[in-house]
């Protein structure tokens, strides 16, 4: 009897600590998703402050538009948890296409063209908090299947 307590003591003890890292990877996620949400609509309603910023990167508006029309998608399909993992494929790739532009406009490395870099890392991990999962798919973890 002792042994099924400390057993099901342990499998509780899993279950919350599964429990908080799913909170904080959804935590962290909402809050990403409201940064990303924040720059869709600068570059659909394109304040004065946004226009400089991206005529100042060598774009136009008119790109910036499609640009929000492509990262509101891609966070669409991230906030889906069954296609998550496609829209961080998505998101990481317009955060790629974010170091090139700021790197080609000669940016401050360390404050500006690696931002995008540290942004996708964020993202990264909050699917890794939402989805433990992950490590294995990535290799940093081994299976726990059974033969």
């Amino acid at each position: 009897m002792t042994t099924t307590v400390s057993t099901s003591t342990a499998s509780a003890s899993k279950t919350t600590k599964r429990s908080r890292t799913h909170i904080a990877g959804i935590v962290l996620s909402v809050l990403i998703g409201a940064f990303l949400v924040f720059d869709i609509l600068g570059k659909l309603f394109q304040p004065q402050s946004v226009v400089e910023g991206t005529e100042k990167l060598g774009f136009t508006t008119t790109q910036a538009t499609v640009m929000a029309i492509v990262l509101a998608l891609c966070v669409i399909v991230w906030a889906i948890p069954r296609t998550a993992v496609l829209g961080a494929i998505g998101l990481t790739a317009y955060l790629g296409g974010a170091v090139c532009a700021n790197w080609n406009n000669d940016a401050p490395l360390v404050s500006t063209t690696l931002f995008a870099v540290y942004f996708g890392v964020a993202l990264w991990i909050a699917m890794i908090l939402r989805r433990p999962q992950l490590l294995e798919v990535l290799g940093l973890r081994a299976s726990h299947r059974a033969s």
